[in-house]
């Protein structure tokens, strides 16, 4: 019996070295989370038998189980690595079909786009709009456009935000001069092939309180515009019963395409102080190619474009288990789900008991090299006291065999 127990005790303690030179060598493994190896005693099952009378016989490995405690968060720079901050796993597509999980958020994308692991799984999320708004609760392969630019917007709405100089005199005479110089402002609009278009608009003061706004369009004279007025209350807010007509914007590459864009005078004011514009948008742009990418702490992917354009490409998920320590590794940081983890609970960055995100960094390896450096003498140290157990019966049985 003293040999089954030496040689129990010399199996747990290998398995249990095995364990700890797993941890130590992947203690700089990004997403690594340091296993334990669990042991319990054995004993022979006997219906007379009594606690005091019975032997043991040895150990056996129970288990090796893992810690999923948060590991530290390292700045990395590269806007493709994300960590997660609590609770959660990154799911994955493997190159099979078949799901699994992470905590190693070192991405890549492939030559289709896709957002992938160093092992080609595939990181799932949820489709959004533009604006980040989740289009479906069913998570799919997150996909960038990266093989061809967006298209051009015409512009729709100009938005003008300025003040108008109360101070100012009001013009000599109804006809404007030629041209127009007393105040006035100009941007860049498109057509819907992405051409630029110079929209200027002049001001001239036609009366207390009233003033002719003048436009122009791809460089011609405001002069020659047929004015709109629009009025002031006397606190300097703009009348509401102002009405601004949509300007005419004209393609320059065909003089036959014309659209509206509507003016949005709405925070123009008229106060006793230096003509001055603070705003002044619309919302066409250029076709544009995909320059970065930025993830935010709740998952939204926004792509960014040459045109300076920003669109949320996706939305990354994370999934949580009741029974984190039921997953079975698949090595390369990713497990696989078992009846004794649980289904998966899907949602977003930060909903319920899902973490943050951290993007531009990774997670660490939860390994504590100075516990495995301690841990792996102590094993050493049982390992050598059943090697002596062993040694010291075969020397017992050497003694009874030369008895004479």
């Amino acid at each position: 019996m003293a040999f089954q127990q030496g040689l129990s005790g010399l199996n747990s303690a290998s398995r249990n070295l095995d364990v700890i030179g797993n941890n130590i060598a992947n203690a700089n493994t990004v997403g690594m989370k340091a296993s334990r190896a669990e042991f319990a005693e054995i004993y022979a099952n006997s219906i007379n038998a009594s606690g005091s009378s019975t032997t043991g016989l040895g150990v056996s490995v129970a288990a090796v189980t893992q810690s999923f405690t948060q590991g530290n968060i390292t700045i990395t720079g590269n806007g493709l690595d994300v960590a997660i901050n609590g609770n959660g796993f990154f799911e994955l597509t493997n190159p099979d079909g078949s799901l699994s999980y992470s905590r190693a958020g070192q991405f890549k994308l492939d030559r289709n786009g896709d957002i992938v692991t160093n092992q080609g799984r595939q990181l799932m999320g949820y489709p959004t709009d533009p604006d980040g708004n989740r289009l479906s609760f069913e998570s799919t392969p997150l996909s960038l456009p990266t093989g061809g630019a967006i298209p051009a917007q015409q512009t729709a709405e100009i938005s003008a935000e300025f003040n108008l100089d109360a101070r100012a005199a009001v013009a000599a005479t109804a006809t404007p001069p030629t041209p127009i110089t007393t105040y006035g402002t100009s941007l860049i609009a498109f057509d819907p092939q992405g051409l630029e278009i110079p929209v200027a608009l002049a001001f001239e003061k036609a009366a207390n309180n009233q003033w002719n706004v003048y436009t122009s369009v791809n460089g011609a004279d405001p002069a020659l515009s047929t004015p709109f007025t629009i009025s002031f209350l006397q606190d300097g807010s703009l009348d509401p019963a102002t009405v601004v007509p949509p300007i005419t914007l004209t393609s320059p590459n065909d003089p036959t395409l014309t659209f509206p864009a509507t003016l949005n005078f709405s925070n123009v004011t008229q106060f006793g102080s230096n003509f001055a514009v603070t705003n002044l948008s619309q919302d066409g742009y250029r076709p544009g190619e995909l320059t970065s990418l930025k993830i935010e702490d709740t998952g939204v992917v926004t792509a960014r474009y040459s045109n300076g354009e920003s669109r949320a490409a996706g939305q990354i998920s994370l999934v949580d288990f009741r029974n984190s320590q039921g997953l079975a590794p698949m090595g390369g940081g990713a497990w696989s789900m078992t009846f004794e983890s649980g289904d998966p609970v899907r949602g977003g960055p930060g909903e319920g008991k899902l973490g943050f995100l951290r993007s531009g960094a990774v997670e660490d390896s939860n390994v504590d090299i100075t516990f495995e450096l301690v841990s792996m003498m102590t094993a050493q140290r049982s390992y050598q006291a059943n090697a002596q157990t062993i040694k010291t019966q075969d020397q017992v049985l050497s003694t009874l065999l030369n008895m004479r």
